[in-house]
């Protein structure tokens, strides 16, 4: 049996796991993230957090077959940090593939942790019997990616996929990367909150103000949903045109890579049917003649914080078959 060990790093925790060549989590552990405190803390941190992982499954450094590592921005072949930007200047330009395999005396592998997420769900959760998956997280931002025979789709310079940031519409709304009309700006959780509160402002009578105690910066991407099921009618058209939103995009993008399953992320996922009824029914107005070719049914995904500490370790097995094909 094969172990790897997986390391997800985000803004507030370091998770780290223990996983088999099947994709089970057997042992996991987190730490703070503290890049407040500087590059060499945080590295410091990570390989703390991989020598004490080990021992808490009992297993010597020599059952460990790679570590690999899910950072939160893009990352070359050759295992740079292009840019982290989260995560502070440092994490710049950063060798980190080469400076963590001297430390741990081992392999180890990097891709961003959004790739890594949609690994893990194809390993071992919501696509564990698929090859090809697209991954849509509904976060801040909307982070994902594409899974194409088994392993990463990472592009000829090994930065995988931006799919939150292709233009949806042409000069439309202002995005954080710096252009217009980005699928985020529409589709993102924080995009779902803009939109409740403009037509909030335009319906004074909507059951949303109740729900935030007329306190418009307390709402959240769960407002229109609770209300919508109370039968307000203003959160039914938000939610509607954002779920439309959402299934044109999706549509576009299967169209162009076919995958066999659409995985979605996210709290927003949580609202489940209530959101993937309508969401798939959105995919099938929009795709390419879905009448006679049936698009991929998108599911919520199941592995939650996990997906990233299991598609991290997996990377190892993930270059293995990119290397075959």
């Amino acid at each position: 049996m094969r172990y790897f060990i997986g390391i997800d790093i985000g803004g507030t925790n370091i998770a780290v796991g223990i996983v088999d060549e099947h994709g089970t989590l057997v042992q996991k552990l987190s730490v703070p993230t503290r890049s407040a405190q500087g590059l060499d803390a945080m590295l410091e941190d990570m390989v703390s957090a991989c020598n004490a992982v080990r021992e808490l499954a009992g297993m010597k450094k020599e059952e460990i077959s790679s570590v690999g590592i899910g950072v939160p921005g893009p990352v070359t072949r050759e295992g740079v940090v292009i840019r982290a930007v989260n995560l502070g200047t440092e994490w710049s330009n950063l060798n980190l593939s080469a400076v963590m395999s001297s430390a741990l005396g081992m392999p180890v592998y990097l891709a961003n942790d959004a790739d890594c997420a949609a690994l893990g769900e194809v390993i071992s959760g919501a696509g564990a019997n698929c090859n090809s998956a697209l991954m849509i997280t509904l976060g801040t931002g909307i982070g994902g990616g594409f899974i194409v025979d088994g392993h990463i789709f990472s592009g000829c310079t090994g930065q995988g996929t931006e799919p939150g940031h292709f233009t949806f519409l042409y000069g439309g709304e202002p995005c954080s990367c710096g252009k217009r009309g980005c699928f985020e700006r529409y589709t993102s959780a924080t995009a779902l909150i803009q939109q409740t509160k403009r037509a909030m402002e335009q319906h004074l009578d909507s059951k949303m103000w109740a729900l935030v105690d007329n306190d418009i910066d307390a709402v959240n991407g769960k407002v229109p949903f609770d209300a919508a099921k109370m039968g307000d009618e203003t959160a039914k058209a938000v939610l509607e045109q954002y779920v439309d939103y959402m299934g044109m995009g999706i549509a576009s993008m299967t169209d162009t890579f076919r995958p066999e399953l659409v995985i979605i992320g996210g709290g927003i996922s949580n609202q489940g049917d209530y959101l993937m009824i309508p969401l798939n029914a959105a995919i099938r107005k929009y795709a390419f003649a879905s009448d006679v070719i049936a698009p991929p049914p998108a599911v919520r995904a199941t592995l939650g914080n996990d997906a990233g500490i299991i598609g991290a370790a997996m990377l190892e097995v993930s270059a293995e078959k990119a290397s075959k094909q």
